[in-house]
């Protein structure tokens, strides 16, 4: 039996107790090492799920007791912990975005080429069972060649306010992740078109940003994509999917805790509520991720589920770059992903 893979957990906010739970709970990873630049969250974290707590980062990833590294934390110490992890020869999953400045993402890209151990994007969505089997029915030609891709993702509410000057803007910040699904169906992605609205949000508006979004994408083989996002959803957590072709089409709705639903004399084929958080609706993604990650760390065959790449979160980056361009100048982007 192979020993767990020792984990070292950098950041310790919200996506950072995702991870260091599912560390955790896995029978294959164990949490060696906790960072925190705040020692005392990192000391809370290894009292609830094991390891030493440090607030040295380089220490953590150095650690000769330490075989991989998940880096969650904020956006801006992304690309030089990822750099660290080149460095020191260990496999790193990194929280996406690499970083917000594409710049500072191609003055490490060289390196990550050229590395022997994996980085790895946290584009968790990819592991979502449903959008899984929805992709592998697309590939396996179920509904022919695809022509068109729908995106639909909407939170439940705006996030806090001193948050969104630090994010990047929706367009980085949340529509990224519909950017890798759409490129997880279609890769070659070489035009965008999108339109950055402000509906509702006052707030967002004042500090230049957008609340909701419309977004397509063409691919070289002709195929669109159109993404729809809102940072409002009076009804909960929206993510669905459709993807269509000639053959007919494949859609993944809406996640309720049970698909029971309720038809009476005052309303019709009613159910429970959507998943309300990003973090119930994206549970098994997350530990999905996780054990995939384990899967390359320890070297085995993961070309059945394969984890987004360097190359992936770098895409995902221009594409994001390119609908901001796009919104805010009228205009269609030519994009080169290579």
């Amino acid at each position: 039996m192979s020993q767990p893979v020792r984990f070292a957990l950098i950041g310790t906010g919200r996506i950072g107790q995702v991870h260091a739970a599912n560390v955790h709970a896995s029978p294959d990873a164990v949490l060696q090492v906790v960072c925190d630049t705040l020692l005392a969250g990192a000391e809370r974290t290894t009292a609830a799920f094991g390891g030493r707590a440090t607030s040295d980062p380089l220490a953590a990833i150095r650690a000769d007791d330490v075989d991989a590294v998940v880096v969650a934390s904020p956006t801006p110490t992304h690309v030089d912990l990822v750099a660290a992890c080149l460095d020191a020869g260990v496999p790193v999953l990194c929280e996406k975005p690499i970083d917000l400045d594409l710049a500072r993402v191609d003055a490490i890209r060289d390196r990550a080429r050229a590395a022997t151990s994996p980085v790895v994007l946290g584009f968790n969505r990819r592991f979502d069972p449903h959008f899984a089997e929805l992709r592998r029915r697309v590939a396996a030609g179920e509904i022919g060649r695809l022509e068109h891709l729908a995106i639909t993702s909407r939170d439940p509410e705006p996030p806090p306010a001193d948050y969104v000057p630090l994010s990047g803007g929706i367009f980085r910040d949340m529509a990224i992740h519909d950017l890798d699904t759409a490129r997880s169906f279609v890769p070659d992605v070489v035009a965008v078109t999108a339109v950055g609205l402000r509906q509702f949000d006052a707030g967002i508006a004042g500090h230049g940003d957008f609340d909701a979004a419309v977004t397509t994408l063409v691919g070289a083989g002709g195929e669109s994509i159109v993404i729809t996002n809102s940072r409002h959803s009076a009804y909960g957590y929206d993510q669905r999917l459709e993807a269509f072709g000639p053959g007919g089409m494949l859609e993944v709705g809406n996640v309720t805790p049970t698909l029971v639903r309720s038809s009476t004399g005052s309303a019709s084929s009613t159910g429970e509520p959507y998943r309300r958080f990003f973090l119930e609706r994206y549970r098994e993604a997350y530990e999905l991720e996780l054990a995939a990650f384990v899967a390359t760390v320890r070297g085995e065959d993961t070309t059945a589920s394969p984890s987004p790449g360097f190359e992936d979160g770098r895409a995902a980056l221009v594409l994001a770059d390119a609908c901001e361009t796009s919104a805010r100048e009228g205009r269609t982007v030519a994009v080169d992903l290579s």
